[in-house]
């Protein structure tokens, strides 16, 4: 399956070239264009009829997770992290260093061995280290180097009513529901972008929606799913399996009105469920790419996610279909001229 494959596939921010490969190669005889910029950024090209708009789908394809920092000389790893992680999520996960994938645990000081204070304060990344087995800094250092990118190590399963449980759902969710997408035909140009280095500060979406200054934008997203046990409904954000989720804002955009009430018309018009997101905090490449040149006119749909940026991430099946299905007709009911600017 397309989404297990790109979620057992590693690209922690910066280093994105497995997924890359791997989304490169599926969608090659899909598009009239393909290319890599130089930050890494995905593009490709669907070409439409004229005087329909060009629209940029954007998703990206790096993830959040861990770098090698040091070496000690029992051979154990210290490590920095890549992209917004908790902390407390860290002990006793399985990870995998480098190209090679080589299989390591996060460790730390055993309970029984820590201070009264030290059991009422949870572990800092920094208080922890990796465990590859190696008795020594010579023998670890055959196997890894400082700088090498590390993942969690975490199988794709489905389980419970229509739930999907993986590593990197965000946002390779989103990936592969463009990848669907550009199987299918529009009388509207589309610009795939699988950005990079989304999780470490929004890097690549700016310098893809320069170059490419579409007409319009949609992000493919996930955002926070926290409709769980001890939470006040206000607080949900979003609810599973109530449809894909629409942003109004966030921390760093104010959405389009005009396309987001198209996607809720299409919606409506097709019987497809949707939902908003509640609370307007985090963000996604948007806040790059309606920033870019003189503007570009965005809106954003994620698929609600529980556990974000940890080694397990939940999504329905039923919200992901969904969201495919929403921007399928959303993509094939554009008309001629409509959301078309002249530079």
């Amino acid at each position: 399956m397309l989404l297990k494959r790109l979620t057992e596939a590693n690209g922690v921010s910066g280093n994105e070239h497995e997924v890359r490969a791997l989304i490169k190669d599926e969608i090659k005889s899909h598009v009239d264009e393909i290319k890599v910029d130089r930050l890494g950024n995905l593009i490709a090209i669907k070409h439409g009829k004229e005087g329909y708009p060009k629209i940029m789908l954007s998703a990206h394809m790096d993830e959040v997770g861990l770098m090698v920092n040091s070496i000690d000389d029992n051979g154990f790893i210290k490590f920095l992290t890549v992209g917004g992680i908790d902390d407390r999520i860290l002990a006793s996960t399985v990870v995998d260093i480098g190209k090679n994938k080589i299989k390591g645990v996060i460790g730390a000081k055993a309970i029984h061995l820590q201070s009264p204070d030290e059991r009422k304060t949870p572990l800092k990344h920094k208080e922890l280290y990796i465990d590859i087995g190696a008795k020594s800094k010579e023998e670890a250092e055959k196997l890894v180097s400082r700088g090498d990118y590390i993942g969690f190590s975490s199988d794709y399963i489905e389980f419970g009513n229509d739930l999907i449980k993986a590593k990197a759902l965000d946002d390779r969710a989103g990936c592969a529901i463009i990848m669907d997408l550009l199987k299918q035909s529009y009388d509207s140009t589309i610009f795939a972008v699988f950005s990079v280095q989304e999780e470490v500060g929004l890097r690549g979406a700016a310098p893809a929606a320069y170059a490419l200054n579409p007409d319009m934008a949609i992000v493919i997203e996930t955002t926070s799913c926290f409709d769980l046990a001890g939470i006040e409904e206000p607080d949900f954000v979003t609810r599973m399996s109530k449809g894909p989720a629409l942003s109004i804002l966030d921390t760093v955009t104010y959405y389009n009105k005009e396309i987001t009430q198209k996607i809720i018309d299409t919606a409506k018009k097709h019987n497809i469920p949707y939902q908003f997101k509640m609370i307007p905090k985090g963000g996604n490449d948007s806040g790059k790419i309606h920033l870019t040149r003189e503007g570009i006119k965005t809106a954003a749909i994620s698929l609600p996610c529980r556990y974000l940026h940890s080694p397990i991430s939940v999504i329905s099946k039923k919200d992901y279909s969904n969201c495919n299905l929403l921007l399928s007709n959303f993509l094939k009911n554009i008309k001629k001229e409509e959301f078309v600017y002249a530079y």
